[in-house]
């Protein structure tokens, strides 16, 4: 699948992606192969994806789909393997040309992968060619999570959002920074603000788009489907609501956090993995399958099957399912981060927070917007908003 340059682990090595021809065949051969279920006895999503849309997945995947491509994109950045904590961690990790560039490690979430993050590198790391200034530059580190992508897969318990956190804190210090700044959404959105919570001295802060910061008493209300408190405003009861809905609909986590060894099939059955991943949460779902209805919005075909292939050829839907087994925070509640904190709040994400919640989770909160379009995976589907963001967010804290 990839290439290491040396042999001690200990050190940072280079790495290139070339997954071997056979593997491209195989999985060639069991999408023709593939058997798919009846179709839905609704007209909408509340059975899961339709079966019109995993038609068109299959169908793109056989016929339209280059993973050379994703491939080749991936390789242009540099890519590199490096051992933290006895486990082979791979990361890209792309320097801007401008001087006094911020140090910024970015965590990817499930179902994604660094793939998710492609998109932002160029902003980010070349401000001046997507309408920003020199002075925003980054320095840009994507690490894959364990047990996701070509990162090693823990063979032992472990490994939740604290220790990925502390792992992440030793790659920026391996790499020779002495300060930087994180982000992340999702899962990385908790790894984020674990950092912040580890506060290393080279932190500066974090930045989030799936903010910890519903305060605890409306996060449990909102898990029961109980009626909305009485004292919350009216945009506070908008997120409740929204709480609520995504409650109702989370079951995939539920299964991945009590019997993730469980979903085997997933490594026998491209189809039948690429059927789960897509189905993350309603408003992605249905962006998805319009997206192979042939409307350009965020996230094309090609973007989903990259990340889904990238499962498929490290066979990762198992060990990365195992991370909410591991995991014993809870998602959106605050977890105590005193360092600086930049907001941006998607309209399409699972919740919105409000301003006022924000503020109380985050007391050294330095940055809090509404952006006007983009969903749960931000960075992928509105890149160049994201970017601005971390921009905006970060500027304050530059040194």
């Amino acid at each position: 699948m990839g290439t290491e340059t040396t042999e001690n682990r200990e050190v940072i090595q280079p790495f290139s992606i070339n997954v071997p021809e056979e593997a491209l065949a195989d999985l060639r051969r069991r999408l023709a192969q593939a058997r798919l279920p009846d179709r839905e006895t609704v007209d909408d999503f509340s059975q899961g994806v339709p079966l019109k849309t995993i038609e068109q997945v299959l169908h793109y995947w056989n016929t339209s789909y280059d993973w050379r491509k994703v491939e080749a994109r991936l390789n242009a950045v540099p890519n590199f393997i490096t051992e933290i904590d006895g486990l082979d961690i791979h990361f890209l990790h792309a320097r801007s040309k401008h001087e006094n560039a911020l140090p910024l490690i970015v965590t990817h979430g499930w179902p994604g992968s660094v793939v998710e993050q492609l998109k932002i590198i160029g902003p980010l790391t070349d401000p001046t060619a997507h309408g920003g200034s020199p002075v925003d530059a980054f320095h840009v580190v994507i690490p894959s999570m364990p047990g996701y992508g070509f990162s090693g897969k823990p063979t032992a318990t472990g490994w939740g959002p604290e220790r990925i956190a502390s792992t992440w804190i030793t790659l920026m210090r391996r790499l020779g920074y002495e300060h930087f700044v994180a982000q992340g959404g999702d899962w990385g959105a908790l790894v984020t603000d674990q950092i912040g919570v580890q506060a290393p001295k080279e932190l500066l802060g974090i930045h989030t788009n799936m903010p910890g910061a519903i305060p605890e008493d409306i996060n449990l209300a909102s898990l029961s489907g109980a009626p909305a408190p009485s004292l919350l405003s009216a945009e506070e009861r908008s997120s409740y609501d929204q709480l609520v809905f995504f409650y109702k609909n989370v079951y995939y986590a539920f299964w991945m956090a009590t019997r993730p060894q469980t979903m085997a099939g997933f490594a026998d059955s491209p189809i039948g993995l690429a059927t789960f991943l897509l189905d993350h949460d309603a408003r992605s779902l249905e962006l998805i399958a319009r997206s192979f209805d042939g409307q350009a919005e965020g996230l094309s075909p090609t973007d989903i099957l990259d990340n889904v292939t990238l499962f498929w050829l490290t066979n990762t839907a198992v060990s990365a399912g195992r991370l909410y087994w591991e995991n014993k925070l809870p998602f959106f509640t605050p977890k105590g981060v005193k360092v600086p904190v930049a907001v941006s709040v998607f309209p399409d994400e699972l919740y919105q927070t409000p301003r006022t919640w924000a503020e109380k989770a985050y007391p050294n909160l330095v940055h809090y917007n509404k952006v006007e379009k983009g969903g749960h995976f931000a960075a992928w589907e509105q890149p160049e908003i994201l970017a601005k963001e971390l921009r905006d967010g970060f500027r304050s804290l530059r040194k």
